[in-house]
């Protein structure tokens, strides 16, 4: 192992299902996906900038959410295939590399082509590190999976609340070139994850994650098991996607707002998701990720079935409440899935922050279209609907081993 690598240790991991946490590596790796998710989330933050200077539609706003969340789509699960039968932790230092192009393009795109193109680099450098940054936080998890994963997830969640408040403070007085400014950020981040990537690379082998295994659930109720938890996530994502495309759309048109207003709006609901996916793995690895899911998935439809029909202050309040409720489902899925599929963590990753975020960036495009055509209001009365699929949480497994 490199000098490098030993710095970013902090303890020694033994077997992932036992052992001692490398809170140090889960500190670094998080922080990474804080990078990686402020770059992301500062796409949709500028949207009112971009909306202004390119004179787009509301459809073309829901296609660069499109652009960016189908390419992560396309390459995530395939990355995360090709990583289980190789791991390749030096290649996170590569996607990190790709979202600080992106960033650079987006600050000095000359129309909406390139405005496309800079998103797609940007998913490209989230299908890269997803995969493997989540397989790295299971090797350092000392057996904590749940914890794990929440604090893998709060940097990704941090990063999203952080960049509509970034963009608010930064981007929007000095304007779109100050989008540069980021790049120097993902430069950190991919010194950061070439040193994470050394550790990694020299503790994989030694760090046995497949002692638990779902051999005993047959084959179809695995798959049923992984389609139901697909569309729990899709469900998350469909409702997340209104809430970071269109919120501060919503925000400005329903009560007046200005632009930093509405930015500040959708940094109340980011910073929700972000205690939020904290407290799912922690409560997960206690009381068990299934009865999570069902409290946060069903759980949340008061809230939503209530924000379009509020006032100003409380809609800021049932914005951090949702947030905290929709965002403890996550780290839940993601540990049941890999406890139901042990030695595919790659997959399990690309598949759930990949196909179904992609699948939430086609959602965004049809909401666009839904908002020209019928108005922004008519969008989230529609949504507060989407997390009655809760119920779906029924058909999950009660199997000890799966967190249930």
């Amino acid at each position: 192992m490199s000098a490098g690598a030993g710095r970013i240790q902090g303890s020694t991991p033994s077997a992932s299902g036992s052992g001692t946490t490398a809170w140090t590596v889960l500190a670094a790796i998080s922080l990474c996906h804080l990078i990686n998710d402020v770059m992301q989330s500062m796409l949709a933050a500028i949207y009112p900038l971009l909306q202004i200077e390119f004179a787009l539609s509301y459809k073309q706003i829901g296609l660069l959410t499109l652009a960016f969340q189908l390419t992560a789509a396309l390459l995530q699960p395939l990355i995360g295939m090709a990583t289980d039968r190789r791991p390749q932790p030096r290649s996170l230092a590569f996607g990190m590399g790709m979202t600080m192009l992106g960033v650079l393009l987006l600050a000095h795109a000359g129309n909406y082509g390139a405005l496309l193109a800079g998103a797609m680099l940007i998913g490209l450098g989230s299908a890269v590190f997803h995969p493997e940054s989540s397989r790295v936080a299971r090797i350092a998890s000392g057996g904590r999976f749940g914890t794990a994963q929440s604090v893998f997830q709060l940097g990704g969640n941090l990063g999203q609340a952080s960049g509509p408040l970034l963009a608010a403070f930064i981007v929007v007085p000095f304007g779109r070139p100050a989008v540069t400014f980021f790049a120097a950020a993902a430069a950190l981040g991919a010194v950061m994850l070439y040193r994470v990537g050394a550790w990694a690379e020299g503790r994989r082998r030694a760090t046995s994650v497949s002692h638990r295994t779902g051999a005993t659930l047959p084959r179809g109720v695995i798959i049923r098991t992984i389609v139901v938890l697909a569309a729990l996530v899709f469900t998350k994502q469909v409702y997340t996607a209104a809430m970071t495309s269109y919120f501060t759309f919503y925000a400005i048109e329903t009560f007046g707002l200005g632009p930093q207003g509405g930015q500040i709006m959708l940094f109340l609901f980011l910073a929700g998701m972000a205690i939020g996916v904290m407290a799912g793995g922690i409560v997960g690895d206690r009381i068990g990720a299934r009865r999570v899911i069902w409290v946060s998935i069903l759980g949340v439809l008061p809230f939503s079935l209530a924000l379009p029909h509020v006032g100003l202050i409380a809609t800021g309040v049932l914005a951090v409440v949702i947030g905290i409720i929709l965002a403890s489902a996550l780290p839940a899925i993601i540990v049941f899935a890999q406890e139901l599929v042990p030695g595919r963590t790659g997959l399990v990753a690309g598949l759930f922050f990949g196909f179904t975020f992609g699948m939430g960036g086609i959602a965004a495009a049809m909401l666009g279209v839904l908002a020209d055509a019928r108005g922004i209001e008519f969008v989230f009365l529609l949504c507060s609907f989407m997390p009655v699929l809760g119920i779906l949480t029924w058909f999950l497994p009660r199997d000890a081993a799966t967190g249930g």
